[in-house]
């Protein structure tokens, strides 16, 4: 997401469980986490990547990288929420692909006074980006673990899929063909 949309709060709150409101927006970050989900451990790593020709290089390798995408927008900054559909076609165009696991996040609910996106706009965008949607608050820490859980079971759905579409037959030396990686 754009600037000041919450993405640290989000993430600090993701892994560290506290709330910041100073913070450097400026600075890349990766924030780990490791967790269970499904019975099955699992280590997010989740990196806040920003906009500009400085960061560019680093944020192109990191969406090539990444294996799931949590899109984050202000619901008090409709500007954030306009933005999203150019981030996506960037993602979808480094990533060579129509379609990557997603989940949309409308930020800052806690502040429903100062709102400028409307809860049915996030639904029907995520509808038309085929991904889940969560309001959240990272202040109040509302809906800040789900979107990323969420952003595992896509993936894990999107890997399911892809072993599913994998050559069952043998090639003519008698060795399985396909590769997956995670």
């Amino acid at each position: 997401g754009g600037s000041r949309v919450g993405k640290s709060a989000l993430a600090i709150q993701l892994t560290q469980n506290h709330f910041i409101d100073d913070y450097d927006p400026e600075i890349d970050e990766l924030y780990r986490r490791q967790v269970t989900l499904n019975e099955e451990s699992c280590l997010l790593d989740v990196f806040e990547c920003h906009k500009g020709p400085e960061h560019s290089a680093r944020r192109e390798q990191s969406i090539f990288a990444a294996h799931a995408f949590v899109l984050v927008y202000s619901i008090t900054a409709r500007e954030s929420f306009l933005e999203l559909e150019e981030l996506r076609q960037e993602i979808l165009r480094i990533k060579g692909t129509d379609s990557v696991p997603m989940v949309l996040v409308g930020n800052k609910s806690d502040l429903e006074d100062e709102r400028q996106v409307l809860l049915a706009e996030g639904i029907r965008t995520a509808e038309r980006y085929s991904c889940p949607f969560f309001e959240a608050s990272a202040k109040l820490r509302i809906n800040v673990d789900d979107p990323f859980y969420q952003a595992v079971h896509e993936v894990r759905a999107t890997f399911q899929a892809d072993l599913h579409d994998l050559p069952r037959s043998r090639s003519k030396r008698g060795s399985q063909s396909g590769c997956v990686s995670t």
